[in-house]
């Protein structure tokens, strides 16, 4: 065992990181749900969500800062430095994603929302839910099996997530006449696509930990 990670196990360390990374999960799922606002309701119901969204990215933005700047301060670390800093990178990138495709939602004024959009936010909203489970798991690594079970259901509805978004960006190209209407949806499903990639970059991390720790 290398004496890094010997110094790690043997001695107290900040139990601050967990409170945070679990801050940023739970974010997250508040985040994947209050997209689902923006099906219904008119302009300025959406015009609402959209302010609260805002909120919630910048609170992620808050909890990650807080993240780096105990790692700055912190001696020891219940993981090692750079995991830290990627699952904290990873968690904000995915509240930056639903965040941004929320926004052009409401900024292209979109009439309705297709149900392959639809779809693509549930799978999200499952998603996020499992991260945030995973990232609760980091406190206790003899849940290892517990553990494995979210990151494989994570990468499976990530895998969905791309079947959802390749067939909608196909059905879009075949069915829609209006190009700049196409411009507008496929940006928004590259947002929410991208946004459950970096939900599997994540997992990847908390995939990282468990193998070095469990």
């Amino acid at each position: 065992m290398r004496l890094d990670r010997l110094i790690q196990i043997l001695l107290p360390h900040d139990e601050k990181f967990y409170q945070f990374f679990e801050e940023s999960a739970k974010n997250l799922v508040k985040g994947a749900d209050l997209f689902t606002s923006l099906f219904e309701g008119t302009p300025e119901d959406h015009e609402k969500v959209i302010q609260r969204m805002h909120e919630l990215e910048h609170f992620g933005d808050a909890v990650t800062h807080k993240i780096f700047a105990e790692l700055s301060a912190t001696f020891v670390t219940p993981f090692d430095r750079e995991d830290i800093h990627l699952l904290a990178s990873a968690l904000d990138d995915v509240m930056d994603y639903i965040d941004g495709s929320a926004a052009r939602f409401q900024l292209y004024k979109l009439d309705r929302c297709p149900e392959a959009m639809r779809a693509l936010v549930g799978i999200l909203q499952k998603e996020v839910a499992e991260l945030e489970r995973g990232v609760f798991l980091l406190r206790d690594f003899r849940r290892s099996a517990e553990l494995q079970k979210v990151l494989e259901r994570i990468n499976e509805f990530e895998n969905e997530a791309d079947d959802v978004f390749a067939k909608a960006i196909a059905d879009l190209f075949e069915e829609e006449r209006d190009a700049i209407k196409i411009i507008k949806l496929k940006e928004i499903y590259v947002g929410l696509e991208t946004a459950t990639d970096k939900c599997e970059d994540a997992a990847n991390v908390l995939e990282t930990l468990l193998i070095k720790h469990a």
